[in-house]
């Protein structure tokens, strides 16, 4: 939960971190009045458009096979066998 936290938080900052960026390149001042001024409402909603973005790509990409069932990734005689969705034996 905590990286799904993490990382949509760092995209949302991403228009902000590359607008900073920019500034500096730009006018090569640490101190730039723009930054301050700047468009933070378009930066936002950049920001706020790749949170949704990707939430709708994880949703639409996180399917299940129909009528799978999950199985846990588990150690068996000390190997990793990593999890997945499996179609129950009939």
């Amino acid at each position: 939960m905590i990286r799904m936290l993490l990382t949509h938080g760092l995209l949302f900052f991403v228009p902000f971190i590359a607008y900073a960026v920019w500034v500096m390149v730009v006018r090569k001042a640490k101190r730039d009045k723009r930054f301050r001024d700047g468009p933070l409402l378009w930066l936002s909603i950049c920001g706020i458009a790749l949170v949704v973005a990707s939430l709708v790509l994880l949703a639409e990409t996180n399917h299940a096979p129909p009528g799978s069932q999950f199985r846990p990734s588990q150690i068996i005689d000390g190997k990793f066998v990593p999890g997945g969705y499996e179609t129950p034996k009939q």
